[in-house]
This record gives structure tokens, C-alpha cells and sequence, in this order.
């Protein structure tokens, strides 16, 4: 569970339901017209320009990703390594046969070497892995993108709507009041799903595939290196590089 993005999350949507509810109470902030057309609006038009494949994945597991996934420490991941470039040095590849190796692109990478296979398929197939990873993150990223960009647009529309329904109804007061709710509302709406929901989540997805691919990098070249026979010391000396300089103290005293 990331709790940095629960808690933004709740103390954000707190921040804004408490001065409704303390001020005007929030019925004053409930439209059923200004929800169908920000809301059930951008989704249609996320819907219209997306495939619906990609469409269901954006809620069945990215959404729920953003609160759930947990990148792995490289730090970790480097002592993990290297143990397993010990292992190598003193019984051999075919020993790491059977090694629990919680992180899934580690583990075929270490599959791939104790079937022998050649450091240059080794890489290729990795790389190959990374790189549909990649693309499949940013086509998440860039549903959450779109929906940030069209739910404003929408609310813009909502309030034209409402502006034209109240100037055609001047001389019914009644009318005026109504009117004037979705033309204000639709904007905050959009203002809402963008900056509170859609726009957050897009970045966070962008920052969590940015990590994984740093890290199945590091894997890369652990593996690489490791092929090679390099000494396990070395190893964890070259990737500790790509940490920062306080982190890289620790990995050393290690």
C-alpha cells in the first residue's frame, strides 16, 4: 500500500468536502445536470477517442495500482544480486536454480542464465520485455493525461449551457438560480476530476513506471556482469553508482 497517495488522496478530497458542508452544506454542491456533463461527458469522450480495452484497464487494475503498487528498492535489489553473484562464484549458474526471487523481471532474467542461454539473447529478451513495459505504461498514463485534459473542457461546456439557459429565462427568476448552479458547478467539477483525481494519478503512474524501468535496467546490467563472472564485489560497486550518494554510504557499510 502506498500511504503517501492515500493520504494526499483523503486529506485532499477532506480539505474541499468540509468548508462545503460547514459553508453552504453540500446539497448546494450536488447537480445531476453538471455531473452528467462533466462527469459522465469526459468519460464518454475518453471512451471515443481510447480503445476499450485499454479503456477497462485504466479501472479495473491501473487505478487501483496507484494506491497498491510498491516499486522495489534498488538498494535491495543490489544486495539481492549480488548474494546471487556469490552464489554464481562459488557453485555455479545451475545453482541459482530454485532461488526465490520475488521480482518477476530478475527471475526470468536468472532463468535465462541457468539455461545457458547466450548474453546477447539474454539482453535482447530483456530489453524486448522493457520496452512492451514501457509502452504499455504510457498508454496508462496517457488515458489519465487525456481525462485531465478533457473533464476542464467539459466543465466549460456546462457552464456555456448554463449561461445561454439563464440569459434565455431573464424574466423567470426562478430559472436564473438553476441555471446559474450548472454553469458554476460544471467548471468546478472539471477543475475537480482534473486537478484532484486525473492529473495526480497520472503523474504518479508516470513516477512508478519511470522506477521500474531504472530498476529492470540495473537488473540488465547486474545480470550482464554476472555472466561475465565478474566479482560480486565489483558488481554491487558498479550498480551502487547509479544510487544517491547517501544510499550508496550505506550499501557500502553494508
Amino acid at each position: 500500500m502506498d500511504i503517501a497517495t492515500l493520504i494526499g488522496f483523503v486529506v485532499a478530497w477532506a480539505l474541499m468536502i468540509m468548508p462545503m458542508a460547514t459553508g453552504a452544506g453540500l446539497s448546494a454542491f450536488a447537480d445531476g445536470a453538471s455531473v452528467q456533463i462533466v462527469l459522465g461527458g469526459s468519460l464518454a469522450v475518453l471512451l471515443m477517442r481510447s480503445k476499450l480495452s485499454d479503456f477497462i484497464t485504466m479501472w479495473a487494475s491501473v487505478f487501483a495500482k496507484v494506491f497498491t503498487a510498491k516499486v522495489d528498492d534498488p538498494k535491495e535489489l543490489i544486495e539481492q544480486v549480488t548474494e546471487l553473484a556469490n552464489i554464481v562464484r562459488k557453485d555455479g549458474m545451475i545453482a541459482l536454480e530454485g532461488q526465490d526471487i520475488p521480482n518477476p523481471f530478475l527471475a526470468k532474467g536468472v532463468s535465462l542464465l541457468v539455461d545457458g542461454t547466450a548474453a546477447e539473447v539474454v539482453t535482447a529478451n530483456l530489453e524486448n520485455d522493457n520496452d512492451l513495459m514501457k509502452v504499455r505504461h504510457e498508454t496508462s498514463v496517457a488515458m489519465w493525461v487525456s481525462w485531465a485534459d478533457i473533464a476542464p473542457a467539459m466543465g466549460m461546456i456546462g457552464t456555456l449551457i448554463g449561461l445561454v439557459g439563464m440569459l434565455q429565462n431573464m424574466s423567470d427568476p426562478k430559472s436564473i438560480g438553476p441555471a446559474m448552479a450548472v454553469a458554476l458547478l460544471t467548471t468546478m467539477y472539471g477543475a475537480i476530476v482534473a486537478n484532484v483525481l486525473a492529473k495526480p494519478i497520472s503523474e504518479k503512474l508516470q513516477a512508478l513506471s519511470e522506477a521500474e524501468q531504472l530498476n529492470n535496467e540495473l537488473i540488465m546490467q547486474a545480470l550482464e556482469e554476472m555472466q561475465k563472472g565478474t566479482n560480486p564485489r565489483v558488481i554491487s560497486d558498479v550498480l551502487a553508482s547509479r544510487l544517491p550518494p547517501k544510499v550508496r554510504a550505506e550499501l557500502a557499510d553494508a
